[in-house]
């Protein structure tokens, strides 16, 4: 499938139904190889003058190793009836199982970043700023006892968007 680069400026997706409803594929690589998961919590803006996005990742999620390990990472938009495979790489661990060969998707390598053949929308990201989130930052208390009652808070990482490629 081809693809072709516009500006960050460009897209044209409401950012609540990209990250909330269509969800993101996030992938990372380390050592020459990739490994995604999903994400519904970020957001995107402008920061420091740059077009950025931020994302938020569990320290368990196997993905953390490989975005921490690299300088960047991509975000992948998949259409509405990639659902299942959505699904699949929110809920299987990269360190149990091959899950991007079994999900399906073809990984497209692109000067240390992957991106996936089926996307309708691939974001290029350059890691900013990475900040663990901590307990006694939480000034409303309702989030931190609905989402983290077992204390793993996310960490947060603010990236500079530098290129946006969309299914042509």
């Amino acid at each position: 499938m081809a693809f072709k680069e516009i500006q960050p400026q460009e897209m044209r997706d409401d950012v609540f139904t990209l990250i909330g409803k269509d969800w993101l594929v996030v992938c990372g690589e380390k050592d020459g190889r990739a490994n995604a998961m999903t994400a519904s919590w970020g957001g995107m803006g402008v920061l420091w003058g740059k077009p950025v996005v931020f994302i938020f990742i569990r320290p368990q999620r196997y993905t953390k190793e490989f975005v921490d390990a690299a300088d960047g990472f991509t975000l992948s938009v998949l259409d509405e009836s990639k659902r299942k495979t959505l699904n699949y790489l929110g809920t299987v661990s990269g360190r149990d199982e091959a899950k991007i060969e079994k999900a399906g998707l073809t990984p497209i390598s692109n000067g240390g970043f992957t991106y996936f053949a089926e996307a309708r929308l691939a974001i290029f990201c350059r890691k900013l700023y990475a900040q663990e989130m901590k307990e006694t930052c939480f000034i409303a208390q309702e989030p931190a006892a609905k989402w983290y009652p077992e204390r793993d808070y996310h960490t947060m990482y603010v990236a500079e968007i530098q290129k946006v490629l969309v299914r042509a």
